[in-house]
């Protein structure tokens, strides 16, 4: 059996991933991308740089310690940039990488589906909940 480079494990493990899997590494970054919080912090980032207080402040019903955990593990996941400037008081921002930036499309267009449909789901809700009790 022929030895193989790490360059050459981490191209034959990205043509093996496969999302359906728990143990997959794309499994468990879908799971952490498509969390609320996650898409709102993106879409607020779109626009471009902005202050953690800023953040709290667009995404409604955000808690402090929520945003802390999304955006650390934004930033750990190679997502968003944070830059902090020292001055009194310490300056943070944060903003998109180019790799925040391509996702930032998906979840962008996610975002205004979800606004775009909102009327239809309601409706499609009530159908269903009148056809439930109907049903009891």
């Amino acid at each position: 059996m022929a030895t193989m480079t790490a360059a050459q494990r981490r191209e034959q493990a990205r043509i093996e991933y496969d999302a359906f899997i728990k143990s997959c590494p794309t499994h468990q970054l879908l799971g952490s991308i498509s969390d609320k919080w996650v898409g709102l912090v993106v879409s607020a980032l779109s626009a471009g740089s902005m202050r953690y207080s800023d953040l709290g402040r667009k995404i409604a019903g955000v808690s402090p310690k929520m945003l802390t955990q999304t955006l650390r593990s934004l930033e750990r996941d190679g997502i968003v940039s944070r830059t902090v400037t020292p001055s009194v008081p310490v300056r943070v921002d944060y903003e998109l990488t180019p790799l925040g930036r391509s996702l930032s499309d998906l979840l962008s267009a996610v975002k205004g589906w979800a606004e775009a449909h909102i009327e239809e789901v309601h409706e499609a809700r009530e159908l269903y909940d009148e056809g439930s009790r109907a049903g009891s």
